[in-house]
Order: structure tokens, then C-alpha cells, then sequence
């Protein structure tokens, strides 16, 4: 096995298909692994690859040392090892480097293969990666191959396919070909080609518009929806977000340059006879004067929808049928594919013979059009009132906390700068010098000057501050007053309870200190018992003594 020419394969594939050298080598690492494995026919066999800096190819077995070998490929005896390695113990992962030049075509043909379908997986997703975030985006490309049913179109770092479908009628395909076209969709799973591009597609028209029309790219113009019939007809609805820009006369431009620019690059130089044309019409949020402007140059007359269908019922002037639908029903497709909904167009005389009272029926849908648009407009108009007032409101206070911290700014006094200790004691010594009297008046002067700073001070801060009081401070003063309040009820209650103690105390000390004279009264009856108390009394005969004493000693 040449290792130098594996080498210069490997940065040949890097350079050429972007991948990185850690996806190289982690390839490169399994094919060997697999080579060797198979070389030795031990499928269990442990292996690292290792690619130093010098671009050199290293491969190294692993085997585990044990007392007794199952399996030489896998483990080594502990007593070999010990004669090489006195310190090696059981459970040690002993490493040998093995020779890769020895390989045989099968093991060659074998890494070359796990690398290609590693490198191929790799490629795949660097691809994905690249085009995903670009599906409908407008790309150049050459055409690679021209087939019956596909054509291959070189993006530049992939093949792109370009179906049957997805190509122009009757535009005819070359090899070198430059095109600009769609990129369709990104598949990471298919087998072939992984990125599909259209040239058929609606958004081919819008993005060229867009890079033709610099209002459509800075927003000013907006294109609302897009129908194409490839190779024959498109028309496309434009909204201007400026009542000052025409949005039509944007994308047609001066002299029709624009559009035509737009035509030009969806035509077939190489067959003048294909020709698509363009046509641009208003977008409207009155839905009845979208369709007529849609249905145009045809004069439509009424626009019934049907609630129960969802169909749109499209009533034009007698003569005008085959105006409104079109040639080979190419203005009646187009519709369909604009308004998102099947419409049916019948004359004038053809819907007065079906008994339809279109007139008032339109008159109808008029009325409601009309109250959803000025619902609308006053759920827009709310909706804007209440944003300025949210963004007034944020400024206001924004500007009231600046004035706030501002004004505690200015209250903070200045900060006193200290003085050398040889300027303080002189100043000690001069006031010590200085009589009493006189040192008594500066002390009284300093102290009015700094109350009427105080004063002037605490009335602007005071004014400021009270521009603007935030939920947390309304709060926190509620709650303050709150236990301002419990607090002067419980003082109030206890200074009560404690009248009412003291009160109830000088009435006790008064009474203690009054004389009673206690004169027990007794009834006649009461008294003969007293002068009597030697006769027996009734229980002493009724009651049974004994009896009470054998309870107690049971």
C-alpha cells in the first residue's frame, strides 16, 4: 500500500469538496480499521489509527494483559509482558504498531470504499448545509448535461437537476449554458442530485423583479402574489406602501426598461418565436376592486362569492366572455392561481336567465366589504393610538426618573476635599488665636448659610420628585400609611387599656382604705338551729355508714 499517494488522494478530496481534515481522517481511521481486522480475521480486534504532523500513517493494536490467552489477537499473558515491562499489571491496554504496507488488493479495495461512503455522507451534508437556507433564492448556473427528461445544471459547488416540469416550454437547452434560476428544494436523502432548481417558477418572476426594481428591494413597492403560465403569460399584484409612488410605474419603469429587462431573462434568446409577457396589475384591500383589476382588460360587472362553496361568481358584459377567460383559458388560470379560489365567469344575460338578482346581490356584498374595511381601519387606527400612547408613556417616565436622578444629583453636597495636615493646623492656630466673640459669629453665619441652602435645596428636589411616582413607590407609600395607621390604633387602644388598669387600681387602694363593718344576718329558723346544735338531725339516723365503709375498702 502506497501511504504517499493515500496522502495526496486525501488532500486532493479536501481541497475539492470542502470537507474538513477531521472527517477525512475519522474515514480514513475506519476503513484501516476494517482492512486490518479483516487481514487478521478478527472482527474483535482493538485498533487506533494515528496521522502525525509529518502527513505520516500510524496503526496500532490494542490488547489487554491476562493470565491465560483466549484469543493472541486480543489479549497477551501476563508473564510475556512482564519481560518487556516489569511493571505491567492485569487489565493493562498494551499497544503494538502494525504494518499497513502489507495490505492485500481486497483490504486496499476495502478502505477505499468505507472512505468514499464516508466522504460521499460528508459531502452531502456540507452541501445541505450550503443550499438549505437558499431554497427560492435566485442563482446563476451552466448547464452540464442536456437529457430527454432532465437537464444537469453546475451551481458550483453541486449538480443540480432541472426537471421537465420545472422548464420553460419550449426553451431549448445547450451545454455551457449560463442561466439564472430557482432553487426549488434541498433533499439530504436522495441518491442523486440533491439540490432541484425550476425555471417555471412563479418566484423566478418575483426575485427578478426584485433585483430589477429598487423599490420592491427596499420595500417601498410590495409584490403581494405572483401567477405563471411558464413560457406564455405571468401577472403579478403590486401594493405601494407610498401614496407618492406609483407602484406599476415602478416595476415597469422608465421606457419599460425594467420589465422588459424581466422578459428578457425568461426568453429563449436562441428562439425569438417564444415570447412570455408580463402583465402587473394593483392589489387592492377591497376585494372587489382586486378581482376587477385581476380580471383585466375584461369589464367585470358584479363579484358574488358563494359561502356555502367558497367559488367566486365573476358576471361581465355579454361580449366580453372570451376577454375575461382569455386565450386558451390563460386570464382564468392566472386568476385562479392569484385569488387562491375557483371562480366561475357567466355573462350578463346568462345569470339573469338562472333567475340571480346579481345587482342587488353585489349591492350586498358591497355593503359588507365596506364595514369590514372600516372595521379594519378603526381596529388599525386603535392599534397605532394605543402604541404612541405605550411609546408617550415610556418616555415620560424615562424623562421623569432622568429629572429625579438628576435632582438627587444636585442635593448630594459636594464632597469636602481634605487639606494637608500642616494647612490644618495653621488654620487650628489662627482660630485659637482669634476671640471668642468672633468665632461664636462665623459659627452662626456658616449655620444660616447652610439652612437656606437646605431650604432652597429641598423645595426643588421635593417639586421634581413628585413629577413622576412609580407603581412600586404608590405601593410602598400605601402600605406605609397602612401600618402607619394600624400602628396609631394600637397605640391608642393600649394607652386606653392602660387608663383603664390604672383607674381600676386607685378604685382597689380606695377600698382597701375604707373601715367595713361586717353584720352577719341570719333568718329565725337558722338561729334555732344554732341554739339547738346538740339534738340528732335526720341523716345521722337514715344513713347506713357501714355501708359506705365496706364500699371504700373494696
Amino acid at each position: 500500500m502506497n501511504v504517499k499517494d493515500l496522502i495526496n488522494a486525501i488532500a486532493d478530496i479536501k481541497d475539492s469538496r470542502s470537507i474538513s481534515n477531521d472527517i477525512i481522517i475519522e474515514a480514513l481511521a475506519e476503513g484501516l480499521e476494517k482492512a486490518y481486522r479483516k487481514h487478521i480475521s478478527c472482527p474483535d480486534a482493538s485498533l487506533r489509527v494515528e496521522v502525525k504532523e509529518d502527513d505520516s500513517i500510524h496503526l496500532y493494536q490494542q490488547r489487554t494483559v491476562v493470565e491465560e490467552v483466549d484469543d493472541d489477537e486480543i489479549e497477551l499473558a501476563l508473564e510475556d509482558v512482564r519481560e518487556t515491562n516489569p511493571d505491567a499489571q492485569l487489565g493493562d491496554i498494551i499497544e503494538e504498531e502494525v504494518s499497513i504496507a502489507d495490505f492485500g488488493r481486497s483490504s486496499v479495495t476495502l478502505v477505499k470504499n468505507v472512505m468514499l461512503q464516508k466522504i460521499k455522507e460528508a459531502s452531502k451534508q456540507v452541501i445541505y448545509d450550503e443550499y438549505s437556507d437558499k431554497v427560492s433564492d435566485l442563482v446563476w448556473g451552466n448547464v452540464e448535461t442536456v437529457e430527454e427528461k432532465f437537464v444537469l445544471v453546475n451551481l458550483g459547488k453541486t449538480l443540480a437537476i432541472m426537471l421537465k416540469n420545472d422548464q420553460i416550454p419550449g426553451e431549448r437547452y445547450y451545454d455551457g449554458q449560463r442561466l439564472q434560476v430557482i432553487i426549488k428544494s434541498v433533499n439530504k436523502e436522495s441518491k442523486g442530485a440533491q439540490v432541484m432548481v425550476s425555471r417555471s417558477s412563479a418566484d423566478l418572476v418575483k426575485r427578478l423583479f426584485e433585483n430589477s426594481v429598487p423599490e420592491i428591494y427596499d420595500g417601498t413597492v410590495v409584490v403581494k402574489a405572483v401567477a405563471r403560465e411558464a413560457g406564455e403569460r405571468s401577472k403579478m399584484a403590486v401594493y405601494s406602501n407610498n401614496v407618492n409612488v406609483d407602484a406599476i410605474g415602478s416595476c415597469i419603469g422608465p421606457r419599460g426598461n425594467r420589465v422588459i429587462a424581466v422578459i428578457d431573462a425568461i426568453t429563449d434568446k436562441t428562439n425569438p418565436s417564444s415570447h412570455e409577457s408580463i402583465d402587473i396589475v394593483e392589489w387592492s384591500p377591497n376585494y372587489i376592486e382586486y378581482v376587477k383589476n385581476i380580471m383585466k382588460p375584461a369589464n367585470v360587472l358584479a363579484v358574488i362569492p358563494n359561502e356555502e362553496t367558497g367559488n367566486l361568481l365573476i358576471v361581465v358584459e355579454n361580449d366580453q366572455l372570451s376577454l375575461a377567460i382569455g386565450k386558451r383559458g390563460i386570464n382564468a388560470k392566472l386568476a385562479v392561481k392569484l385569488l387562491g379560489r375557483k371562480i366561475d365567469i357567466k355573462t350578463q344575460d346568462a345569470v339573469e336567465e338562472e333567475g340571480i338578482d346579481w345587482y342587488n346581490e353585489m349591492m350586498m356584498y358591497q355593503a359588507k366589504e365596506a364595514a369590514r374595511l372600516r372595521q379594519e381601519e378603526v381596529d388599525r387606527a386603535r392599534e397605532k393610538a394605543e402604541e404612541e400612547a405605550r411609546i408617550a408613556e415610556e418616555k415620560k417616565a424615562e424623562e421623569a426618573e432622568e429629572t429625579v436622578s438628576e435632582a438627587v444629583d444636585a442635593a448630594v453636597e459636594e464632597p469636602v476635599e481634605e487639606k494637608p495636615a500642616e494647612t490644618v493646623a495653621e488654620e487650628t492656630t489662627e482660630e485659637e488665636t482669634r476671640p471668642a466673640d468672633t468665632a461664636v459669629e462665623e459659627k452662626k453665619e456658616t449655620e444660616e448659610e447652610t439652612r437656606e441652602v437646605t431650604k432652597r435645596r429641598k423645595p426643588k428636589l421635593t417639586v421634581k420628585a413628585s413629577e413622576y411616582v412609580s407603581k412600586f413607590e404608590e405601593y410602598a407609600d400605601a402600605k406605609k400609611t397602612e401600618k402607619q395607621t394600624v400602628s396609631k390604633k394600637k397605640k391608642s387602644t393600649k394607652s386606653r387599656e392602660d387608663e383603664e388598669d390604672k383607674l381600676l387600681k386607685e378604685k382597689i387602694e380606695s377600698l382597701k382604705n375604707k373601715e367595713y363593718e361586717i353584720r352577719p344576718e341570719y333568718t329565725e329558723e337558722e338561729l334555732d338551729e344554732f341554739n339547738n346544735a346538740e339534738e340528732e338531725h335526720w341523716y345521722d339516723e337514715d344513713v347506713n355508714f357501714d355501708d359506705y365503709d365496706e364500699f371504700y375498702d373494696k
